[in-house]
């Protein structure tokens, strides 16, 4: 499969994420039938819409933020979900609270 349908697959349940919610790489990954959730990190860094692929709500499973994050870094990821609601525990996301089921 071509990278641009690939991006086309992750940027799409990304993009239903709701705001004051949050996913992890993995739980897209396992949507999508993938072996590695790293490649959805990959792909989501070259995302060239953040209003409509909200990529700074996928966080790691242990509620991390990216240190990489395209749009500003960690920081900038981390007021974004403040904004929308999301609760942090220790400079984690509280993944009790804030995990999307969908």
């Amino acid at each position: 499969m071509k990278i641009e349908n690939w991006k086309l697959k992750i940027y799409q349940p990304v993009s239903q994420i709701p705001k004051g919610k949050v996913v992890t790489y993995g739980q897209v990954s396992k949507v999508l039938g993938l072996r590695s959730p790293r490649i959805i990190g990959r792909v989501l860094h070259q995302n060239k819409d953040p209003k409509k692929v909200p990529c700074h709500r996928v966080v790691f499973a242990d509620g991390s933020l990216s240190k990489s994050y395209a749009f500003g870094g960690l920081e900038k990821q981390r007021e974004k979900l403040q904004r929308e609601g999301v609760r942090f525990i220790r400079g984690k996301v509280d993944m009790r609270l804030s995990c999307s089921r969908s």
